[in-house]
C-alpha cells in the first residue's frame, strides 16, 4: 500500500514501515543508550526530530530513500543510517538493496564502498573540473518558488544535471568520482547525514548555501557538496544564487 503524507510527491509504503520497525528492533538491541529518529518515526511524532540536537548518542534511519522510486518499481532507492554523538556525526552508511553493496565512513577513517565477500574498495572525489564541464544533481522541487526560475537557467551553464529523486544515490555517484556536485534545499537528517560525512570522507566539500557548517539537527539552509571548496564557491557563486 502506498500513501501520501506532505503531498503527491511524498509518499510512505508499507515497506518503508516494516524497514524502520526492523532497523529499530536491531538498533535497540546493539545501541539500547542511542536516541533512533527514524523518518518514518518522526512522520508519527515531530517532537521526536527535536531531540536530536541535544542528544548524547543518536541513530538517524532512512528505510527506504527513493520511495517513490520504489513505489514506482524502480530499483533506484537506498537505506541510509548516521550515528550522531554530541551533535557531530561520526559514522554514516548508505546500502543499495540491488545491487547489495554499501558506501560507508567513520569520521577520520575514509569513506569505503564494501561488498558481502568482504571487498573493500576506497572512494574518492572526482578532480575538480571547469563549471562549463561538471556534472551534478540537483533537487529542484524545494527550490523557492521566486527564485525557481533564475536557478533553472543558471544549472545551464554546467554540462548535465540530473535528479534520482534518491539522496543515497547521488552521494554514491558523487564519492564515486562521477559526478562534481549535489545540492539540496530540504534537509532532514535521514536524507543527508551519511551522504555528507561519506562525501567529506572521499575528500568532497559540503556546506550550507551560506556557507556555514552543516549540522545534524538542520533542516534549512540548503546543502552543496561539491568536489573541493574552490568548485562549491564557482558553483554557489555562479549557479545557486540564492
Amino acid at each position: 500500500m502506498v500513501s501520501i503524507k506532505s503531498e503527491a510527491i511524498d509518499l510512505v509504503t508499507e515497506a518503508d514501515v516494516a524497514a524502520e520497525k526492523h532497523i529499530m528492533s536491531g538498533v535497540s538491541a546493539l545501541m539500547p543508550e542511542a536516541l533512533f529518529v527514524g523518518e518514518e518515526s518522526v512522520a508519527a511524532d515531530t517532537k521526536l526530530l527535536d531531540r536530536l540536537a541535544s542528544a548524547q548518542l543518536a541513530v538517524v534511519v532512512d528505510p527506504i530513500d527513493g520511495t517513490a522510486n520504489y513505489a514506482a518499481d524502480l530499483p533506484l532507492f537506498a537505506v541510509m543510517a548516521a550515528v550522531v554523538r554530541h551533535g557531530e556525526t561520526i559514522a554514516g552508511i548508505i546500502y543499495d538493496p540491488m545491487g547489495d553493496d554499501w558506501i560507508m565512513a567513520e569520521r577520520g577513517g575514509g569513506a569505503w564502498r564494501r561488498r558481502p565477500d568482504g571487498e573493500a574498495v576506497r572512494l574518492r572525489s572526482a578532480a575538480t573540473l571547469p563549471l562549463e564541464q561538471m556534472v551534478g544533481t540537483a533537487s529542484v522541487a524545494f527550490i523557492p518558488p521566486d527564485r525557481r526560475a533564475e536557478i533553472m537557467s543558471n544549472l545551464a551553464k554546467v554540462r548535465l544535471v540530473s535528479n534520482f529523486r534518491c539522496a543515497g544515490h547521488e552521494y554514491r555517484t558523487l564519492v564515486s568520482g562521477h559526478s562534481q556536485f549535489a545540492m539540496y534545499n530540504k534537509l532532514m537528517p535521514w536524507d543527508h547525514l551519511a551522504g555528507v560525512l561519506i562525501s567529506q570522507e572521499a575528500g568532497a566539500y559540503a556546506a550550507r548555501l551560506d556557507g556555514s557548517t552543516y549540522q545534524p539537527h538542520h533542516v534549512d539552509g540548503g546543502l552543496l557538496v561539491a568536489t573541493d571548496r574552490d568548485a562549491w564557491a564557482d558553483l554557489r557563486r555562479r549557479v545557486f544564487t540564492f
